[in-house]
């Protein structure tokens, strides 16, 4: 078999326990395009030697007929994931030569299922952008390209997507926080699931804002969504926030047959200067859910209007906290001291070098909002506007609604360099239609759908009820079989 690379994760699931091919096989030919593709710079911390021995251990698994479904199976990490032994630096220079002790949950979990790790991958600094342009190692690259301009590939799992679409991994793990997941999927043609918020374990994945962040995977079709959620998922008594939910087979759900369904159309998600691309695909998708059997219906979500600015308050909050921990003194990099200088000298000048600007602009932002006196005027407020936007969708769905359908993007992939030095709101916009589903802790996957006029992929974004994941990957799967999305990038790396 050539271009091993290439295969599905169920493919060569398959593939694995027939016999055809042994996972080191399929890892050593992950390994030689990861090294073809560093112009990518996807991979920033890679664990050739780590991957070959899980590999071994994998092979000898499956030939004693004792593997789990993601045996053999190489896939890569996001760098927000503690790993054991391995650089978790969340693409930030404060975390500088921090390698853990202890693994985080769910990247635990699919080494349990026989996962194999390639390496850690690039993102935002701290998971905080839309582009992969704050990241301590230089930007990631999306494998589309158009007019020889290098694109982004989305943000803060870039590197995830980037990975995936250039096929340097059969899939990877990403994290959500306002549509970290589902923007830089839809920038690069391949699914990427954002779970209920509590699916996932948050243990071990460096926070940004815990009550938004989720864990998910990032794969080049829903049946490998399917597949890799199910090992990603479960509960985990080390998170308060997880949920004691048992864990659907969620590939076995993937029938196809949504005769009956009822997808909710958002009236709000219609925006003043939608480019008509993103129009077109809109009711493309609309019709292809009408085709297969689904009722489609307008509905009103009023809120929605607000979910941006109360996203861009509640975010940096909860991440000036969160970030508060990184002072230098515990582990990772502290700054060199003067003469004189005292142990507030070493946490300023520690958090000057170490924190980006994205990440210091959004500390700063979040100390104001939760400072005495503003408090009530921002921070009070934008939970408020959480409550009622969480309400919006918990009336659609009581009404029937059993799904939802949006553009997962106002557009496709820009270019590197466009928005990074422009005015940070400019960049914010890019989570417009994604940030609604982390406010209210729903399920959202972003599915391709087409192309756009310039040959770049569009993605189409389905919300679903809470904890029912397999119903939505069920309705993507439905979107999937009707667009028959088949592009992949030109290799010009």
């Amino acid at each position: 078999m050539s271009d091993l690379n290439k295969l599905m994760l169920a493919g060569a699931r398959d593939a694995l326990r027939k016999g055809d091919v042994t996972s080191v096989e399929l890892t050593e030919a992950c390994l030689a395009q990861i090294e073809a593709a560093d112009e990518l710079n996807a991979f920033v911390h890679k664990t050739p030697e780590i991957a070959l021995e899980q590999a071994k251990a994998a092979d000898v698994r499956i030939k004693a007929g004792d593997a789990p479904k993601m045996c053999g199976l190489p896939i890569g990490i996001k760098d927000l994931f503690c790993t054991r032994g391995v650089a978790s630096q969340a693409a930030s220079r404060i975390l500088e030569g921090f390698k853990p002790e202890y693994e985080s949950t769910v990247s635990g979990k699919l080494l349990d299922a026989g996962a194999v790790m390639l390496g850690k991958l690039n993102m935002d600094e701290f998971a905080m952008g839309s582009s992969n342009e704050t990241s301590v190692y230089g930007n990631a690259v999306n494998p589309w390209k158009v007019d020889d301009r290098q694109l982004t590939p989305g943000g803060s799992s870039g590197g995830s997507a980037s990975a995936v679409a250039a096929d340097l991994c059969l899939a990877a793990t990403g994290t959500d926080t306002g549509g970290s997941i589902r923007q830089p999927a839809a920038f690069t043609g391949i699914t990427g699931i954002k779970p209920t918020y509590g699916r996932c374990s948050r243990w071990g994945i460096v926070a940004f804002a815990s009550s938004l962040d989720q864990a998910g995977p990032m794969t080049k079709d829903v049946r490998d969504a399917a597949i890799m959620l199910e090992a990603m998922c479960g509960h985990d008594p080390k998170d308060s926030t997880s949920a004691d939910l048992a864990v659907p087979d969620f590939e076995a759900m993937l029938t196809g047959d949504i005769k009956g369904k009822t997808i909710g159309i958002p009236r709000e998600y219609r925006m003043d200067g939608m480019p008509e691309e993103i129009e077109r695909l809109w009711q493309k998708g609309a019709d292809m859910l009408r085709d297969a059997g689904a009722r489609i219906v307008d509905i009103s979500l009023p809120h929605t209007k607000y979910a941006l600015p109360a996203y861009y308050v509640i975010a940096p909050a909860e991440a000036s906290s969160n970030l508060a921990r990184y002072d230098g003194v515990r582990y990772g990099r502290r700054a060199k001291l003067a003469q004189g200088d005292g142990i507030t000298e070493m946490y300023e000048k520690t958090r000057a070098e170490g924190f980006g600007h994205e990440v210091q602009r959004r500390v700063m932002v979040g100390t104001y909002v939760l400072s005495a006196g503003f408090y009530d005027a921002y921070y009070n407020r934008a939970r408020k506007v959480r409550t009622l936007i969480k309400r919006d969708f918990e009336e659609a769905f009581a009404a029937g609604v059993d799904a939802i359908l949006t553009p997962a993007t106002p557009s496709a992939a820009f270019g590197l360099g466009e928005m990074v030095d422009a005015d940070p709101v400019q960049m914010y916009l890019n989570d417009v239609f994604t940030v609604t589903v982390n406010l209210a802790g729903l399920p959202g996957v972003a599915v391709p759908a087409g192309l756009d006029s310039k040959g770049l992929p569009l993605g189409l974004q389905l919300i679903g009820r809470p904890w029912e994941e397999g119903d939505l990957l069920n309705t993507a799967y439905a979107i999937e079989q009707a667009a028959g999305f088949v592009a992949k990038p030109s290799k010009w790396w």
